[in-house]
This record gives structure tokens, C-alpha cells and sequence, in this order.
């Protein structure tokens, strides 16, 4: 078990290329031939007592389509099984990325800039007193206004009173009738009355 761990979690990316009998950096025709030649070999319906080969015969299908896809292709040649597996959990376009945070240049730079901020106290500080507590928030001129949130239904009723008070009364309803007239139109020359 733990072979076959350490084996899916390779890094040389080598382990693909031998199961279909082939060196590392084969042409997709010596890829795809050898496929045939193995796949003929240990297919189930030519083996059907012997599970060793229906195992070999999924080995050889898994490898095959690894190596037949290009951008498969290329993770597992720079980076291995564990590139693959990186690929699938975090998709592939993130695997160099991936790779690149891990490595131990990346984990030493994150060291240095956390021992040089005080293992990064100075951002959360800032971060909590200005944001969380308020403290230390900076203060506003003292000729200014401070900006406070009304709800809806507040301002809702400001307006409504507002314009109640200037003599200006929404219109709640819509006509009922055609040949009623709206406050809109008021006494002009336009109608909408019908001849009925």
C-alpha cells in the first residue's frame, strides 16, 4: 500500500512511460502503438481468468490517456503523478502555480517578510483597530457631517412626508375610468376619452 502511495505521488514522472514499455519523452505514434500492442495483450476478453491482467489492461488505459492528452502530457513530465493529482484538485492552469508557492525559495520569503513585520502582527494590528474595533479609526473633520444609514422604510416616509408637506400628493392609484382625467394632464387641451 504504501508502494503503491509513493508510486501515484511520484514526481519524476517516469512510472507512465514503463508501464507502456516506453522511454520518457516517446513520440505519440510510439505511444499509441505500444498502447496497442499491451492493450491486445492483456485484454480482459483474451484473460478471462486471470485479474492480474484486468488490472495491467486498466494500467495500460490509465497511461494511454494521460500520455495522448497534451496539456496531461506536459504536467506529468514536469511534475509527476503529484502534478496530476494537483491538476485535479486545483485545476490545471493553477498547477505551475501551485509548485511555485511550494517551493523553498517561496516558503523562504514568506519567513523573511513574516520576521521582518513581527510575524505579521503589524497587518492584523492595523487591520483589527481600523476595521474591527474602531479605535483607532481616523477621525473626520470636525466642520463635517458624519454619514449614517437610514433604513428604507425611513426614507421612504421622509419623502412621503416631504412631499405632503409641499402641497404634492403621490398618485397611489391608476385611472379606473378612460374618460377620467389624471392630475398629470391637468385641464389641457389633450384628452383620452372614447366615443363610445
Amino acid at each position: 500500500m504504501a508502494e503503491q502511495r509513493q508510486r501515484a505521488l511520484s514526481t519524476s514522472g517516469e512510472a507512465l512511460y514503463e508501464i507502456l514499455a516506453l522511454e520518457k519523452g516517446a513520440t505519440h505514434d510510439e505511444i499509441k502503438k505500444s498502447y496497442r500492442k499491451l492493450a491486445l495483450k492483456y485484454h480482459p476478453d483474451k484473460n478471462p481468468d486471470n485479474p492480474e491482467a484486468a488490472e495491467k489492461f486498466k494500467e495500460i488505459n490509465h497511461a494511454h490517456a494521460t500520455l495522448t492528452d497534451l496539456s496531461k502530457r506536459n504536467i506529468y513530465d514536469k511534475y509527476g503523478s503529484l502534478g496530476l493529482y494537483v491538476a485535479e484538485q486545483f485545476g490545471e492552469e493553477n498547477v505551475n502555480t501551485y509548485f511555485m508557492l511550494s517551493s523553498w525559495w517561496a516558503k523562504g520569503l514568506f519567513a523573511v517578510c513574516g520576521l521582518l513585520t513581527g510575524c505579521y502582527l503589524c497587518c492584523c494590528l492595523c487591520c483589527c483597530f481600523n476595521c474591527c474595533c474602531g479605535k483607532c479609526k481616523p477621525k473626520a473633520p470636525e466642520g463635517e457631517q458624519q454619514e449614517f444609514c437610514v433604513s428604507p422604510e425611513d426614507l421612504e416616509e421622509q419623502i412621503k412626508n416631504d412631499m405632503e408637506r409641499d402641497g404634492e400628493t403621490p398618485i397611489m392609484l391608476q385611472p379606473t375610468n378612460v374618460t377620467e382625467k389624471t392630475q398629470l394632464i391637468g385641464d389641457s387641451h389633450r384628452s383620452y376619452r372614447t366615443e363610445s
